[in-house]
C-alpha cells in the first residue's frame, strides 16, 4: 500500500506541469481506492487460524528446550502470515518470529527454540500474528489466544554432572560394609529357614503358611541417615551476586548435596523459612529428586524478616529422630540473637551445619586499591563488620555447630564437600 500510494503520489506531481498526468493520476487514485476497499474487505473475512502448543520435554534453566506450534487453516483460502510466539521476554528464542503459508484446510508445524534465564511458573497468553490481505495491501495484527503455563526447572542434569566423581566415591566414603545380622534391625533383607534362637516375632507367618515350615525375617543395619535442609527464603536472600539471587545459589547447593546423599542411601528433606513455606519429608526413595524439584522450581524469596528461632521449633516438631540439618542463611548483625538461640535448640537433638553467605562485593571492596579517604573509611568500615560477624560466628561455632562462611557461588562446592568428609568420618 505505501509503495502505491508513493507511486500515485509521484504521478501526481508530474500532472503539476503535464496536463495529460492529471487524468492518469484521477484514473490511478481511483482503481487504488477500489482495490484497496476490497482487499480490506477481503482481509477482514479471513478466518484466524487455529493454534496448539506443544513443549517437547522438560525445560531447565539455561538450557535449550523446544517448543512445537501447530496452524491450522480451518477456510478454503490460503493464509499469508508472520507470527511470533509471546513468550516471557526474559527467555532467550532462536526461530521467531516465522513467515508462514497456510494453504486451504491445511496444517504446518513449527519448532523454535527457547532457553530460560530464570526458573519458575511462566505462561504463554498467546501468539501474535500479522495476517496478509489476499493482494498484500493491508495487514491485520491479530492475537491467538492460547493459554500454556510453563514450568521451568533447575538444571538437574548440570548438577549431576558435576557431582559425578562424589557419587562414584560412594563406596569408599560409606566405610564398612554392610553386613546382615539377626535380631534387632532396621531395614528389611532377606526372608530365609528359622534357626534356633530366632525371636518369634521374627516369625514371617505368611511365608511359613505358604512354605510350610517356618520362616524367619533377616534385617540388616541401617546404615542411611536423615539430612533435612533448613533453607532461609525471606528478604535476605533476595540479594544477586552474578545476575543470580543468594536463594538461587543456595537451591543448587541443596540440589548437588542432595544428589550425593541419595547415591550415599541417605532421606533427604527439605523444609523453608522466612518467605514461602515448603516442607518435603526425608525420603531415600528414586522420586525424591523429583519430588524436591516440585517444591522448589518456583521458589522465590519474600520480603518478609527471617525468624531462625521459630523454624528450629517448627524442624523440632517434625523431625524428633536425630538428624542433619543443614541450615542455609544470610545473616546480619541484628539476627545473631536468634540465630544463636536457634542453634542452641537445634543441637540439643540434632547435628547442625550453618552456612551464612556473604555479598562478593564486601570481598571486591577489600581487595581495591585505596586511593583516597573515602577509600579508607570504606575499607575500615567493611573489614570491621566482617570482623564482627566473625565474632559471631565463632560464638555459634563454639556451640559445636558447623559453620561454613563463603560466597554464594562457593556453597555448592562446599557443602559437598563437608557433607563427604562428615559421612568418611562416621559421624553420620
Amino acid at each position: 500500500m505505501v509503495l502505491a500510494l508513493a507511486g500515485w503520489t509521484f504521478v501526481g506531481l508530474l500532472a503539476a506541469w503535464f496536463l495529460e498526468a492529471r487524468l492518469a493520476w484521477q484514473g490511478i487514485g481511483t482503481l487504488l481506492g477500489a482495490l484497496a476497499a476490497a482487499d480490506l474487505v477481503a482481509l477482514l473475512g479471513l478466518p484466524s487460524p487455529e493454534l496448539r502448543r506443544q513443549v517437547q520435554g522438560i525445560l531447565s534453566l539455561g538450557t535449550p528446550g523446544r517448543v512445537r506450534l501447530t496452524l491450522i487453516n480451518p477456510s478454503a483460502r490460503n493464509l499469508l502470515l508472520r507470527l511470533h510466539d509471546l513468550h516471557p521476554s526474559a527467555f532467550a528464542v532462536q526461530g521467531l518470529p516465522r513467515e508462514i503459508a497456510l494453504g486451504a484446510g491445511t496444517s504446518t508445524t513449527i519448532d523454535y527454540r527457547l532457553t530460560p534465564s530464570q526458573r519458575g511458573s511462566f505462561a504463554f497468553p498467546g501468539c501474535e500474528i500479522a495476517l496478509r490481505s489476499p493482494l498484500g495491501l493491508w495487514i491485520d495484527m491479530r492475537a491467538l489466544t492460547l493459554s500454556t503455563r510453563l514450568r521451568v526447572y533447575p538444571n538437574l542434569a548440570r548438577i549431576a554432572r558435576d557431582n559425578l566423581p562424589a557419587m562414584q566415591d560412594r563406596r569408599a566414603v560409606a566405610g564398612e560394609r554392610v553386613r546382615p545380622r539377626r535380631g534387632e534391625g532396621a531395614e528389611f533383607h532377606q526372608l530365609r529357614d528359622y534357626h534356633r534362637g530366632d525371636g518369634l516375632r521374627r516369625i514371617d507367618w505368611k511365608a511359613t503358611a505358604r512354605m510350610r515350615k517356618l520362616i524367619a525375617r533377616e534385617y540388616e543395619d541401617e546404615r542411611g541417615r536423615h539430612l533435612v535442609f533448613l533453607l532461609d527464603a525471606g528478604r535476605r536472600m533476595r540479594h544477586c551476586d552474578a545476575e543470580r539471587s543468594h536463594l538461587d545459589e543456595a537451591l543448587s547447593a541443596v540440589l548437588a548435596v542432595a544428589f550425593v546423599a541419595l547415591a550415599h542411601g541417605d532421606a533427604v528433606g527439605l523444609m523453608t523459612y522466612g518467605g514461602p513455606r515448603r516442607w518435603c519429608a526425608p525420603r531415600k526413595q528414586p522420586q525424591t529428586m523429583q519430588r524436591l524439584l516440585e517444591r522448589v522450581y518456583d521458589l522465590e524469596p519474600s520480603l518478609d524478616a527471617s525468624d531462625p528461632l521459630q523454624a528450629a521449633r517448627e524442624l523440632l516438631h517434625r523431625m524428633p529422630r536425630r538428624t542433619l540439618v543443614v541450615m542455609i542463611t544470610n545473616s546480619r548483625d541484628e539476627d545473631q540473637s536468634g540465630l544463636e538461640r536457634a542453634a542452641r535448640l537445634l543441637r540439643r537433638r540434632h547435628m547442625l551445619m550453618i552456612a551464612d553467605l556473604r555479598e562478593s562485593a564486601l570481598d571486591r571492596s577489600l581487595n581495591t586499591a585505596i586511593k583516597d579517604l573515602p577509600d579508607a573509611l570504606r575499607f575500615h568500615s567493611v573489614h570491621g563488620w566482617l570482623a564482627t560477624r566473625r565474632r559471631h560466628l565463632d560464638r555459634v561455632r563454639h556451640l559445636g555447630v558447623e559453620i561454613l562462611d563463603l560466597l554464594p557461588a562457593q556453597l555448592s562446592g562446599a557443602l559437598v564437600a563437608q557433607y563427604l568428609a562428615i559421612k568418611r568420618a562416621g559421624r553420620l
